[in-house]
């Protein structure tokens, strides 16, 4: 499967037809690129509110109001764009109210046969709690991807190890990360949590990010970091984890991700830290007691 991850511009578009354009511009050339599967970053609807008025665009919870308007041609836009480029389109997130005034950061996976599924952000971070209006999800969710099987963890979510553990032990082989970091480190703790991960569970990673100034937004105002697809560091496989990596003005990430060789660099792994999981839990580690140096 090959699989395209975005470094993603943050504009500011001036109607839904705007953006819509954008997004064809944009997944078309990953499906020129190969792609299969193209995922789009987190918090990409907020793109959305530059639309909307000054004081609604510099207003967090204005504009999350506003862009609702927006979630049902949202749905239809990547919808079509997956059939009609025949791929499958992680659609980054949107900031969804399922009716009840607060807002539930939902990444949406498109297939090219017309059908979408959704995975919530379940860790919030102390901005989006700041927020005072965003929500957890509740449930976790794998999913077929072809013949593969797969997972969304957005951003927070894919630096812990217990929820995409879960999803592995699932069947899932890959874990699609859209992100969205301001700060040198937000970016790498998302790196750390991708390359940690893909250790952890004999999995691929793929991690979409925010680029680019948008100071406009309360949310999207600067964004850092490279987008990448990771991989287990071990035999036949790269050393420090790295399949492909953006870099610079470089929009899309490529990497062919060969699953059979995945599992079958098992056979031959140097550490197996999948396999051997199960190890951490016995009782002996499962409680540190504190000793005293012996004199």
């Amino acid at each position: 499967m090959k699989v395209a991850v975005a470094k993603y511009t943050i504009g500011a578009p001036r109607s839904f037809a705007e953006f819509a354009d954008k997004q064809t511009q944009w997944l078309s050339q990953a499906r020129a690129g190969g792609a299969e599967l193209a995922v789009l970053p987190e918090y990409l609807s907020l793109e959305l509110g530059a639309t909307f008025g000054a004081g609604t665009q510099g207003d967090l919870h204005a504009s999350l109001v506003a862009i609702q308007a927006y979630h049902g041609a949202w749905l239809d836009l990547f919808g079509l764009l997956a059939r009609e480029l025949r791929m499958h389109v992680v659609a980054g997130s949107f900031l969804f109210d399922p009716g009840h005034g607060r807002y539930r950061n939902r990444s949406y996976a498109f297939a090219p046969d017309g059908g979408r599924l959704w995975q919530d952000k379940l860790q919030l971070t102390g901005f989006e709690k700041q927020a005072g209006v965003i929500e957890a999800g509740d449930t976790l969710k794998t999913f077929a991807l072809g013949e593969q099987r797969a997972g969304i963890a957005i951003c927070y979510d894919i630096e812990f190890p217990l929820p995409v553990r879960a999803q592995c032990e699932a069947g899932a082989r890959l874990l699609l990360a859209p992100s969205c970091t301001d700060t040198a480190a937000g970016a790498t703790r998302v790196r750390v949590g991708c390359l940690a991960r893909a250790l952890e569970n004999r999995c691929f990673i793929a991690q979409s990010v925010t680029a680019g100034e948008a100071l406009w937004s309360p949310a999207l105002d600067t964004n850092t970091g490279e987008a990448a697809i990771y991989a287990p560091m071990d035999v036949g496989l790269p050393a420090d984890g790295v399949l492909a990596q953006t870099r610079g003005g470089q929009r899309w990430a490529f990497a062919d991700l060969d699953f059979a060789a995945l599992q079958a660099s098992r056979a031959r792994a140097q550490v197996a830290n999948d396999r051997d999981w199960m190890g951490q839990l016995r009782p002996g580690m499962l409680r540190a007691r504190v000793e005293g140096f012996e004199g």
